[in-house]
C-alpha cells in the first residue's frame, strides 16, 4: 500500500477511535444524575420490623437501575452518604439478622435477640440451630473497622452443655463455610469477631457509606458515617425534614425536574416517622404547597399516626 494511503487509513482509525471515546466520555456518570439529600431527625422504616433513627444525614440519591430515581421503586436508587449519624435499636438489628442474614433453613443461628448490657456492650442471645437448637449467650463490644464496617468483638461466650472458648467454638465451621460461600450476606468472620457490613446488611434502598465511628447510647447503636461537613449543608426552616434537590426525581405520576422538594413533619414535637413503602398514604394525609419558583413543600403526617396504617 502506498505511504499516502497508509497515512489516510491511520487518520481515519484515529478519528473513529476519537469518536468512540468521545461518546463514552459524554455518557453521564452517577454524580451528574444524583439528587442531593439532607435529613434531620427522621425515623426511617426499611420494613415493618426494621427502622433506623437518622439524626443527621447529608448525601445523594444515586440511580442504580436507570437514569432517574423513583420513590415507588426502592431498588432504583441507593443512598450515598457523605456524612451522617444514624442510630439503630437492638431490636431492629436483631430483626435484620433474623430476617435477612440467618433467615435460611440451614442458617446456624436462629431466634436471635440483642440488648445493650452494662458498659455499652452488646449481649446477644439465640439458638444454635446447627447443634440441636441449644441456647447460647454472647457478650461483645462494637468498633469501626479501617475499611468502614462494624466489628463486634466477642469478649465472652457461653452455651448450654458445650465447652466454648470463643466465637468459632460456638458457631463451628458450618457458619464460616456459609459466609465464605456467599450464603450469608453482610457478615464476615475474623477469628472470634463478627464484621457487619451496613452496605449489604440492610434491605433496599441500600446505603453506600463508610462507618468511621460506633458508640452505644440511650438511642441504641449509633453509627457515624464519613466526616462532618463533607458536603455543604442546605438551609432548611424546619426541625424534622427530608430535602431533595437537583436533577430529576419521580414519585407517583409526577417527575420533578431541577428537583427542589422539602418534606416536613406535620408534628415537629417528635421525630418524623417515614416509611417509603407507604409514603403515598402519608402524603394523602398531609398537604402540599408550591412556591413561586415551582418548588414543592410537602407536609406529611407521621406514619405511626396514620388512622389506618399498616400493622
Amino acid at each position: 500500500m502506498p505511504v499516502s494511503r497508509i497515512w489516510v487509513a491511520a487518520a481515519v482509525m484515529l478519528m473513529s477511535a476519537g469518536g468512540i471515546l468521545g461518546q463514552a466520555s459524554s455518557k453521564p456518570d452517577e454524580s451528574s444524575r444524583a439528587v442531593e439529600v439532607q435529613m434531620r431527625n427522621v425515623m426511617y422504616h426499611f420494613t415493618d420490623k426494621v427502622g433506623v433513627s437518622i439524626r443527621t444525614l447529608r448525601g445523594q440519591l444515586v440511580p442504580t437501575t436507570g437514569d432517574i430515581q423513583v420513590f415507588d421503586d426502592k431498588n432504583s436508587f441507593s443512598l450515598k452518604i457523605a456524612s451522617a449519624e444514624i442510630a439503630i435499636s437492638p431490636e431492629s438489628l436483631a430483626n435484620i439478622l433474623n430476617s435477612y442474614v440467618f433467615a435460611k433453613s440451614d442458617a446456624p443461628i436462629k431466634d436471635l435477640s440483642i440488648e445493650i448490657a452494662q458498659g455499652g456492650r452488646l449481649k446477644a442471645k439465640g439458638k444454635l440451630h446447627s447443634k440441636g437448637d441449644i441456647g447460647f449467650e454472647m457478650l461483645g463490644t462494637l468498633t469501626a473497622t479501617p475499611d468502614g464496617k462494624v466489628r463486634l468483638h466477642t469478649e465472652k461466650v457461653k452455651a448450654l452443655h458445650l465447652p466454648v472458648k470463643g466465637l468459632m467454638d460456638l458457631i463451628g465451621i458450618n457458619m464460616a463455610d456459609l459466609i465464605k460461600g456467599g450464603s450469608l450476606h453482610g457478615v464476615e468472620i475474623d477469628k472470634d469477631d463478627l464484621i457487619l457490613d451496613t452496605e449489604t446488611l440492610l434491605p433496599p434502598p441500600h446505603i453506600v457509606g463508610k462507618v468511621t465511628a460506633v458508640r452505644v447510647d440511650q438511642g441504641g447503636i449509633v453509627q457515624v458515617f464519613g466526616v462532618p461537613n463533607a458536603l455543604p449543608a442546605m438551609k432548611v426552616a424546619a426541625t424534622n425534614y427530608m430535602v431533595y434537590r437537583g436533577n430529576q426525581l419521580r414519585f407517583g405520576k409526577l417527575t420533578m425536574k431541577d428537583t427542589d422538594m422539602v418534606i416536613v413533619d406535620m408534628d415537629p414535637k417528635d421525630p418524623f416517622d417515614f416509611f417509603l413503602d407507604h409514603y403515598q398514604q402519608q402524603l394523602v394525609a398531609g398537604y402540599t404547597k408550591e412556591t413561586p419558583n415551582y418548588d414543592l413543600r410537602v407536609f406529611m403526617r407521621d406514619y405511626n399516626k396514620l388512622p389506618h396504617r399498616a400493622p
